[in-house]
């Protein structure tokens, strides 16, 4: 017997063992291998490692998706996560390209993966309060919501939660440096089902503009003085 010849159900779990690349490769080979990559049952699991594999065509958002992680951490990603203030116009460009592609991308699973129950985001610094915002209200069944070193997510999202996150059993905001203790305990208070955890995020330095930063340089030098 020929593998082509196998029906749909054995070819899905045969192909959920590849990663995206291989199953694109495969469905370029015949229309039946096309057919199966283009079944939305095969996409119910999704992991990315770099910003530029959400443009990639090798992957689909459906229905079907309910675990999504998008995990970074290489050199260059970092420099989002400094704040805007300080970017040079090179790293501004840069990114506004990386900004661009998470948002679209996100509001792709928005609008087509309601059923999504796991949600994972680590290294992304263009992660907005809105973003996250928009999902929880068009992914109701969400479970689970891991954020951390997100360091555009501030205490707003810790509101939507309480306001959206209805079905949401498990809440991470590790190493976001703009959220506060405040937001922490609103939450425990609202939700007090959640398993929250927020590794050093209230405790990390937040996000201030410049003049914030010189009076605070200018009482810590009064401090020391007196």
């Amino acid at each position: 017997m020929h593998i082509t010849q196998l029906n749909q159900e054995c070819l899905l779990h045969l192909f959920s063992f590849l990663d995206k690349n291989s199953r694109k490769s495969l469905a370029k080979t015949c229309h039946k291998f096309l057919e199966v990559f283009q079944d939305p049952l095969l996409w119910s699991l999704l992991n990315f490692h770099s910003p530029a594999e959400l443009k990639k065509d090798n992957f689909l958002l459906g229905p079907a998706l309910k675990y999504l992680s998008i995990c970074w951490y290489s050199e260059r990603v970092k420099v989002c996560n400094i704040e805007d203030w300080l970017k040079n116009n090179f790293q501004k460009d840069f990114c506004n390209r990386h900004e661009n592609t998470v948002n679209d991308f996100l509001l792709g699973v928005c609008n087509r993966c309601p059923n999504l129950l796991s949600l994972t985001l680590s290294g992304c610094g263009h992660v907005t309060d809105d973003c996250i915002l928009l999902l929880l209200k068009n992914c109701p069944n969400l479970k689970t919501l891991k954020l951390e070193n997100c360091v555009r997510i501030t205490d707003r999202t810790l509101e939507a939660v309480t306001l959206y996150g209805g079905s949401l059993q498990t809440l991470h905001v590790d190493f976001c440096r703009n959220i506060t203790q405040t937001g922490l305990e609103r939450v425990r208070e609202k939700c007090p089902s959640v398993m929250l955890r927020a590794e050093r995020s209230a405790n990390m330095i937040p996000d201030s503009k410049p003049e914030k930063k010189l009076m605070l340089e200018k009482a810590s030098r009064k401090l020391v003085q007196l």
